[in-house]
């Protein structure tokens, strides 16, 4: 990764093409971001060692299955230094492999797979699908892997269901579950993972001088079986790879930028802005927020107060002196939303239209949905002009509900200052979504602000 993508636009979309390829589950996204932050100058620390104390300039990275968390501490800290945490995900809505996937209908050699979190359905149909997660072995040993294009769900002809223009309707389990081949006994997908979980691993070479790399190598444990693969987690993706489209070449079509968006600003962001002085950047990307974050790895589970507990007694805090520094502290929590879509207008507010390319968005609910309140508002209008982003809002029409994030979670977990912000796109929760890639830059450099001190 290059030094200056804060400072150039098509740079840092180009990486971020590479990113999204090198990251097509979680688990990749969180061994991948752990891999780049060590080739860095980041020392990443396993949970069940002591990981000293924290100075001027120290620089960590842990992580947890799909989740991560990086910090960077600022000149001149103390005790009672606040942080500056960016939160995020790592996972984007899907179908995850079941247990005993293999089964066979009509003919056809098919895997048996579950949905998780709330996808588009119909957007997976007819696409070239691989899978891509990781495996366990019965001696415990852990292997990302990552198949070619060997999946698709297909989609009913038109002439066998004349009425699919007028509303499909997708049965969840029986219209969902991809073919691989025509039936075989030698078609097996345990087989396809063994297969890859014995090939060189993705993104091999950033890999190399991490120690998280010693999980993913093949070369301790040899190569490996279907037999010996007692647990998967793993999900289908597309294997189409991002690119930039549109009459102006503005717009970045892939998928998970709900949230790889997030998570990649956030990276580079950390990497390339020093601390204020004072505080400790820190850069925090969950799993599982898909499904409402109640997981050790979500932002649900102790992660983040864990790692922030870890770094307070690096400090040498008392109790009332770590109790005093997250009250001084901040938290963005950044997360796609929605752009305003000229076929539907009407499911957006009327007054309120956050517009593709126009700046990422300030987050803000009554309900409480997002964490934004008004000191948040001015942090985050402060961190765009210091970063010479432009900004916008966005707020729900009244009579469709939005989603949430890991605004209010953080905030209620932790008991710290938290605003939701994130990237407007169209077809959110798509296999394929779109976003227009001065907003996705744009929040990396207003990230970068708020991590200055902004």
């Amino acid at each position: 990764m290059t030094e200056t993508l804060l400072g150039n636009r098509d740079a840092y979309i180009n990486e971020f093409i590479d990113y999204v390829g090198s990251s097509p589950s979680s688990y990749h996204a969180a061994r991948f971001s752990a891999a780049i932050l060590a080739g860095s100058g980041f020392t990443e620390h396993a949970e069940e060692d002591a990981w000293g104390p924290v100075t001027a300039g120290s620089r960590g990275v842990v992580v947890r299955d799909g989740a991560l968390i990086a910090w960077r501490a600022g000149e001149a800290v103390t005790a009672t230094s606040p942080v500056r945490v960016l939160g995020a995900h790592t996972d984007s809505p899907g179908f995850v492999l079941k247990p005993q996937p293999d089964f066979t209908a009509a003919g056809w050699s098919q895997a048996g797979v579950e949905v998780y979190g709330g996808p588009l359905i119909n957007s997976w149909l007819d696409r070239d699908l691989g899978f891509a997660g990781r495996v366990v072995t019965r001696s415990g040993e852990e292997r990302l892997v990552c198949t070619q294009a060997v999946a698709r769900i297909p989609q009913l002809a038109i002439h066998l269901d004349r009425d699919a223009n007028s509303g499909l309707t997708l049965d969840r389990q029986r219209n969902t579950q991809p073919i691989l081949a025509v039936s075989s006994p030698e078609t097996s997908v345990l087989d396809l993972l063994a297969a890859a979980a014995n090939l060189p691993q993705p993104g091999e070479d950033p890999f190399a001088d991490a120690p998280s790399r010693a999980v993913l190598a093949a070369d301790d444990g040899g190569r490996i079986t279907a037999a010996d693969i007692a647990g998967t987690d793993v999900r289908l993706y597309d294997t189409q790879s991002a690119s930039r489209i549109g009459a102006l070449h503005e717009f970045l079509a892939s998928p998970r930028l709900d949230n790889l968006s997030s998570t990649f600003a956030g990276l580079v962001a950390l990497l390339e802005t020093e601390p204020a002085p004072g505080t400790i950047s820190v850069f925090a990307s969950f799993d599982h927020e898909e499904l409402g974050s109640d997981t050790r790895s979500g932002a649900a589970g102790p992660f983040l107060e864990d790692v922030l507990t870890r770094l307070r007694a690096g400090l040498g805090a008392t109790a009332d002196e770590a109790a005093r520094a997250m009250a001084a502290s901040w938290c963005l929590s950044a997360d796609a939303g929605h752009s305003v879509h000229p076929n539907y207008q009407e499911k957006h507010d009327p007054n309120v239209r956050p517009l593709a390319g126009q700046g990422p968005m300030l987050k803000v609910n009554a309900n409480q949905r997002y964490a934004s309140d008004a000191h948040g508002a001015a942090l985050w209008q402060r961190a765009c002009e210091a970063a010479g982003v432009p900004t916008q809002e966005f707020v729900s029409n009244n009579t469709v509900p939005c989603g949430s994030t890991i605004g209010p979670i953080t905030a209620t977990r932790l008991g710290i200052r938290t605003v939701d912000v994130g990237v407007p796109l169209l077809s959110m929760h798509s296999a394929r979504e779109l976003a227009h890639v001065d907003d996705l830059h744009g929040l990396a450099r207003a990230i970068g602000a708020f991590y200055a001190g902004a």
